[in-house]
This record gives C-alpha cells, structure tokens and sequence, in this order.
C-alpha cells in the first residue's frame, strides 16, 4: 500500500492527514520538506490525523517524531489523533504515547492546540 498525505488549514492549526503505510523515511520526504515550508511561515500548531494509516513501523515514528521535535522547536505543538488500534499499540509499547499528546477527534485536538 501507498503512503499519501495531506495539509489543510484550520482554526490556524494545520492538519495532516496521513494514510497509508509508512514504513520507509524515504516515502516522507517530500512530507517534511512541505512541513519546514509551512514552518518557515509560523505555521507551527499541528493536528495529525492518523485515521487512514494502516500501518507504520519505527520509521514511521522516526517521523512523528521529527515532526514534533520541528514544531516544539518552531514555539508550536503537535496533536495526534484518531489513532487506530493497531498504531496506538505501536506508541504504546516505545512509550511514545508519554511524548506525544494524543486526542480522540480532531476536535479535541483543535482545542489542545488553542490552548
């Protein structure tokens, strides 16, 4: 399967929606170079939608992760949300789910990240 994301903007946060596999650095390339765009211009409050990701292994985290470490560097946060079982096993088991703060809905991640 196919690695696709996408960027909108909303309430002044953006939202990534990520479907898919993720499961090389390679695939998100051109995903991180559009993030440090949009965080060159002080678009640094991030609501990640992982509803679509059917899959992702370390490497996929590898981006999560350096997607939050751009933001909180650029003064902003990320939210991760609509996180499937399968995914949310993944954060737990690395502890990830302790760096991370994740939401239910896109909702709750809009308020975390008004705040």
């Amino acid at each position: 399967m196919v690695f696709n994301y996408n960027i909108s903007e909303e309430v002044n946060c953006q939202i990534l929606k990520l479907s898919g596999e993720l499961i090389d650095k390679h695939q998100a390339i051109e995903l991180i170079k559009s993030i440090d765009e949009l965080l060159d211009t002080d678009h640094n409050k991030w609501a990640i939608d992982l509803s679509d990701l059917k899959y992702m292994n370390s490497s996929g985290l590898n981006v999560l992760i350096q997607i939050l470490t751009k933001t909180r560097n650029k003064g902003g946060e990320s939210v991760i949300f609509n996180v499937s079982k399968k995914v949310n096993e993944l954060l737990v088991i690395t502890k990830l789910n302790t760096l991370f703060k994740v939401s239910e809905t896109k909702e709750e991640a809009l308020t975390k990240l008004a705040k």
